[in-house]
């Protein structure tokens, strides 16, 4: 009796057109998204890409309000002080995305006429733009043929494929796939509907698997393992890192501010003076000797504690009286709001008009 050889079922790849047809309904409204009839804006999609870089929707939004309010073309942006953009800027943190955003704008409105150039190319020539902003513009405000890979698409993506190389390293070949799935026209509503998804169904816990328009096709669903996708390597401890910070006081009640250097952490930031951060904590008689000004130095209770991406921080605040010296800019406490101080530089504060009031 002749053998019936057994069917075996072939198992269908998510299709672009099931996803836009979602995001034609479900679509989020937000403020860097043109309206139905409008011609969509390059420069809002820039500066939302660079706002949303590390960052969420909802922190975002009032800061690109306030911007656009503000400086409503890149023209504008580009004639503003640097300090005007990072003050307006304090709060979004990765503050060197704030002196490329002005870096860029200048450059758009110098050297390409205020008309952003409209291929990955040519984007990614510009300060502050790589390979993922690059791309997402491109798509986005320009409907070109490119594959944006952001968190959330980087999450669907490991879904959709049950990918079980761990992150980062899986982002090379995240990256590939789903450049796989991107669809020849409407690539940029393709995009945000990717974004849309996995900040609104595919999120990190809980999925909501029944209502997602690719939930026959996704393999981790298959598998019952959806929140077991993008695998993660282990995270390394943060180390701790500590440091004296200064607040000094002129005889008028004045306390000294300082820039910070351009490069690195905080860069063109306003600050207090401190030592340098280190692993061990200086002594307090160390740190009287790198005092940056002449004063009545006393220590305050208690630390100001602040975690960056790479590491935690604790300092310790030390307070001086009738500070004497010229080095720096001294400010009336009044007036400190008026400075681009970053969020670590506000809880010193704080923590100082706190214990001195």
């Amino acid at each position: 009796m002749a053998r019936t050889k057994a069917k075996t079922k072939t198992k269908s790849r998510p299709q672009a057109k099931t996803l836009l047809a979602w995001y034609d309904r479900h679509k989020r409204a937000l403020p860097w998204r043109a309206l139905p009839g409008e011609a969509v804006d390059p420069y809002r999609v820039w500066l939302s890409e660079i706002m949303l870089q590390q960052t969420t929707v909802a922190a975002v939004k009032p800061y690109f309000d306030a911007f656009l309010a503000r400086w409503p073309r890149v023209a504008d942006l580009a004639a503003a002080e640097l300090d005007e953009v990072l003050h307006a800027w304090a709060g979004l943190g990765y503050y060197a995305r704030a002196r490329n955003l002005h870096k860029c704008a200048k450059a758009v409105a110098s050297e390409h006429g205020g008309r952003f150039p409209d291929t990955e190319d040519g984007l990614a020539e510009l300060p502050g733009i790589g390979p993922y902003t690059a791309a997402a513009i491109a798509a986005i405000a320009f409907d070109r043929f490119a594959s944006p890979v952001d968190g959330n698409i980087e999450r669907v993506v490991a879904r959709l494929f049950a990918v079980e190389d761990a992150m980062p390293a899986a982002k090379p070949k995240l990256r590939a796939l789903a450049a796989t799935l991107t669809p020849p026209t409407r690539a940029g509503d393709y995009a945000q509907a990717a974004m849309d998804l996995g900040a609104t169904i595919c999120t990190p816990r809980k999925p909501a698997c029944s209502l997602c328009p690719w939930m026959d096709v996704c393999e981790a669903r298959a598998l019952g393992r959806q929140e077991d996708f993008p695998k993660r390597a282990p995270k390394a401890d943060k180390p701790t890192r500590r440091g004296v910070i200064y607040w000094a006081l002129d005889a008028k009640g004045q306390v000294l501010l300082r820039r910070r250097d351009e490069k690195g952490l905080l860069g063109g930031m306003m600050e207090f003076p401190s030592t340098d951060w280190a692993e061990k904590r200086p002594t307090i008689a160390a740190a009287l000797k790198d005092a940056p000004v002449t004063a009545e130095w006393s220590e305050l209770p208690g630390l100001v504690q602040h975690t960056f991406t790479h590491f935690h921080l604790e300092l310790t605040v030390l307070v001086g009286r009738g500070a004497r010296g010229k080095d720096g800019l001294w400010v009336s406490v009044d007036k400190l709001a008026d400075h681009a101080l970053p969020n670590l530089m506000k809880k010193v504060a704080r923590h100082a008009l706190k214990h001195l009031s």
